[in-house]
């Protein structure tokens, strides 16, 4: 199931962000995700709208949302390529009619599911936090489709 994030998720979702991360990101050292930490726990997370994926007990993945901007979709390594993130995205397009995201050109993976997903590359940059040049990508939202385009997406 997917639900919305508690401040008792924060361990959990830090925990997932951080391994994530280092894992996506082999190009950027694992110091630079360490030392961010904190700033997800006091600015970013609080910040935005959150979303758990959910399997019994088990927080599976999450996703943010700050104002049109899908600023994190995140799933536990050694769950990723089973559906999670898929279902994460399109729990997030019912939730805007457009979303934009940017994710590193060198993270090939996540750049081939977003593209998969729909999303188009709008424009090209530098990321100021890292050096590392990122494609900004944008998604058209689920909630304006009709009832019947909906159920072609099933939620967990």
């Amino acid at each position: 199931m997917i639900r919305a994030f508690t401040m008792e998720d924060m361990p959990t979702v830090l925990k997932i962000w951080l391994t994530a991360s280092i894992d996506a990101h082999h190009f950027i050292s694992a110091k630079f995700w360490q030392e961010q930490l904190n700033d997800m726990r006091l600015f970013y997370i609080p910040a935005a709208e959150s979303y758990l994926y959910q399997h019994g007990a088990q927080v599976l993945g999450f996703y943010s949302l700050y104002e049109n901007k899908l600023a994190a979709l995140f799933v536990k390594p050694e769950m990723q390529g089973l559906g999670i993130g898929g279902h994460l995205l399109e729990h997030a397009r019912q939730q805007r009619e457009r979303l934009t995201l940017n994710v590193y050109c060198d993270n090939q993976a996540s750049v081939n599911f977003y593209r998969h997903k729909g999303a188009v590359i709008i424009g090209e940059q530098i990321c100021p936090h890292t050096g590392h040049k990122e494609y900004k990508m944008q998604l058209t939202g689920l909630n304006g489709l009709s009832a019947h385009t909906k159920r072609a997406f099933p939620s967990p």
